[in-house]
């Protein structure tokens, strides 16, 4: 029986490492349209690779999922995010929990993981050819999937030949198989079109920024929810704040006006407008309005995080009362750092000079409502190839939540990012491609115990 799974990262890579686990007989074959395999991973978390986060603080799965957060919720009784913690050091990896929750390797180096993840391929057997496409994947008469590869190119040499760790980088990985019977790409063939037929396709392509990307979907009649990006950075043309670029607030609170969309965290101020997890958070819950919107809204800032108003006014009234004598400019809440406060002040209309004696009712009023409710218009985000994820893809209506496997195409699965889930910053988006890699695998293990040739083919936009 033969198995394509179209996806190269994440999910892709981590379920053909499980699926030749539990069936060693299987051959293994991965065809990546790109030069990279596994390249989101290697950048993900700075570099340093956010791997999974320990979910504490996470009252409901729907905070860290703000779509498909039920099927989370399924996938993670059989593989969460401790079951991924002991993976990796299983292999090797030592990894470390940081004071936010979120999980690295200890080493701080994404490569880390990507290498772990390749070696273990290599030892698995997978066969992995680079620079290959995959355009169409269209149901035969007879059952199986007849699978459309364009502009392919393979050269290079087995997985199986490389000695050492370091020869496995992911633009080097390019792979040939041994001589086999069945329709698989020899070693330096160029082919502007090739057709491979299987039993069994796991689609894990990750997301796309247009639903163009999905071509390869249009002779499944599947539902999809077009793609819209998500995790993305606020641009605010022509407002000053964006002088105080490099400004960092820990713990501070965004949310769009009008509606219910609200997130904390840390708060960067960049160059073009704002950034960090609270902007990236805000970002994912609110990715279908704000395209909706154009990308066009008012952006709220409470600079104190979730405090209250009253709260607030406590704090700057007893500070007032501390020192009715100093310049407000030069006395301010150790919350804030003194470039973002001096700005505040004079956003609030008070003097550089004025002290605190003389602020006054409406000055403490202005100022109050300036912290807790700073206003600024959003006009754009941040470009795609910033953005780490997309939401939408392949409704969930269409596949069995159990298994992954389609409800009306027998044998068709799906995992990862290609999947109407999405996860705000932290690690729960690359939780939720183990989860789901290690599903599909488990499922096809259990429903399709006659299987003898596995091969993954992916795509990327």
């Amino acid at each position: 029986m033969k198995v394509a799974i179209v996806g190269a990262g994440a999910a892709g890579c981590f379920c053909a490492i499980e699926l030749k686990r539990r069936m060693s007989s299987a051959s293994v074959e991965v065809f990546e349209a790109g030069t990279k395999a596994l390249a989101k991973v290697a950048i993900t978390g700075g570099g340093r690779c956010n791997l999974t986060n320990s979910f504490e603080g996470i009252s409901s799965l729907s905070a860290a999922y703000p779509r498909g957060d039920k099927l989370m919720k399924r996938l993670f009784r059989s593989f969460d995010q401790r079951s991924t913690w002991q993976w990796f050091e299983n292999e090797g990896v030592k990894l470390v929990l940081q004071e936010d929750h979120c999980v690295f390797p200890a080493s701080q180096d994404a490569m880390e993981i990507v290498n772990t993840l390749q070696a273990r391929m290599r030892q698995a057997g997978v066969v992995l050819h680079m620079r290959h496409k995959v355009s169409g994947i269209n149901p035969c008469s007879d059952g199986g999937y007849e699978l459309s590869i364009e502009d392919a190119e393979c050269s290079g040499r087995s997985l199986r030949q490389a000695q050492r760790p370091d020869s496995l980088a992911p633009e080097s990985i390019i792979s040939v198989p041994e001589p086999v019977e069945g329709p698989i790409l020899q070693k330096s063939q160029r082919l502007d079109k090739h057709n491979c037929l299987a039993d069994i396709v796991v689609v894990t392509t990750g997301g796309s920024p247009k639903l163009s990307g999905l071509g390869m979907l249009d002779g499944l009649d599947l539902e999809i929810v077009p793609p819209v990006p998500s995790l993305f950075t606020f641009n605010l043309p022509g407002s000053p704040v964006r002088e105080l670029m490099g400004t960092v607030v820990e713990n501070a609170s965004a949310s769009l006006v009008g509606t219910k969309f609200k997130a904390s965290g840390p708060l960067l101020i960049t160059h073009w407008g704002m950034s960090g997890p609270a902007i990236l958070k805000l970002s994912s819950y609110a990715a279908l309005y704000l395209a909706e919107n154009e990308y066009s809204a008012t952006l709220s800032v409470n600079w104190f995080g979730d405090a209250g108003e009253q709260d607030v006014r406590d704090r700057i009234t007893a500070l007032s009362k501390d020192s009715p004598q100093k310049q407000i400019l030069n006395t301010h809440p150790s919350e804030l750092p003194s470039r973002l406060w001096n700005y505040l002040i004079s956003k609030c209309g008070i003097r550089e000079d004025a002290r605190w004696a003389e602020l006054g009712s409406k000055g403490m009023n202005r100022l109050v409502n300036t912290l807790i409710n700073d206003e600024y218009q959003i006009r754009g985000k941040s470009r795609f190839k910033e953005e780490f994820v997309t939401c939408g893809g392949v409704a969930l209506s269409n596949i069995n939540l159990n298994t992954l496997e389609s409800k009306t195409h027998p044998g068709l699965y799906f995992a990862g990012e290609v999947l109407d889930v999405d996860a705000i910053t932290g690690g729960f988006n690359l939780q939720a491609a183990w989860s789901m890699g290690y599903t599909v695998a488990r499922s096809i293990t259990l429903h399709h115990v006659n299987l003898t040739h596995f091969c993954i083919i992916n795509y990327q936009v």
